[in-house]
């Protein structure tokens, strides 16, 4: 499969090298250009290029990019994209911490749809709820015991299969998370955000969720990060997002 990615940050780069060693033709784009990217490309095999190289010709696009940098992409990006190729959005908004205020998003509306608007065209929201930590060291087998799982949610079914087998043959389990007004279910703070659940307490976890109750939940997780001291390790992490959002 032809993939782009623009990102190669914490969850961007590792799918990259993973998808590369699986034997997909990646290529990786940042907002720096083809040049910038190039050592990492050629450390993993994949081919530095720009944004627009990254949508041209593939089967499938990853945008794993903060929330300001999506609104900054070219509006005109996928016009020559075909429907039927995937974009993955991998984002979450962190809003004091690293992202602007957004007033839509600070009003409800689901962060995977913004994203679309941006972008102009419909997206599958999936690889944001789980730690680049575990994305990157803790991918299994498929059917090996207590396998890690991953919400995928979005409208269109077949685009959706497609990227489940991504989750897969990177190593977890695809969980269906719904469509994408559902997607704010594996938003940050809810049950299912970065627990390291398998797939039965992942479903269980989507389904905890409350509407309108994790922004505040987010808000104090942001705080204690950034009064923690030296930064949290995985494990940390882990215990926090399951202690703040218990499944009870």
């Amino acid at each position: 499969m032809k993939i782009g990615i623009i990102g190669i940050g914490n969850i961007g780069g590792t799918l990259a090298r993973k998808l590369s060693a699986a034997g997909h033709e990646v290529r990786v784009a940042n907002s720096k250009g083809a040049e910038a990217v190039g050592p990492f490309a050629t450390e993993i095999g994949a081919t530095a290029t720009d944004a627009r190289g990254a949508v041209d010709g593939v089967d499938l696009v990853i945008l794993s990019i903060p929330l300001p940098a999506v609104a900054a992409l070219p509006k005109d990006l996928f016009v020559s994209l075909p429907d039927t190729v995937p974009v993955v959005d991998t984002g979450n908004y962190y809003p004091g911490m690293r992202d602007p205020q957004i007033a839509e998003l600070d009003a409800g509306k689901t962060e995977s749809v913004w994203v679309s608007e941006q972008i102009g065209r419909p997206v599958i929201k999936a690889f944001n709820n789980i730690l680049a930590h575990s994305l990157k060291e803790l991918g299994r087998p498929e059917g090996s015991p207590g396998r890690l799982a991953v919400a995928v949610a979005g409208d269109d079914t077949t685009a959706k299969k497609t990227v489940m087998g991504i989750v897969n043959g990177v190593g977890f389990d695809a969980v269906d998370g719904g469509t994408l007004q559902e997607s704010w279910r594996q938003q940050p703070a809810t049950p299912g955000y970065c627990g390291d659940y398998d797939a039965a307490s992942m479903e269980k976890a989507l389904s905890a969720a409350v509407p309108g109750e994790a922004p505040a939940i987010r808000d104090r997780l942001l705080k204690n990060m950034s009064t923690s001291g030296p930064r949290l390790t995985h494990d940390d992490m882990i215990a926090m997002n399951r202690s703040a959002n218990p499944l009870g």
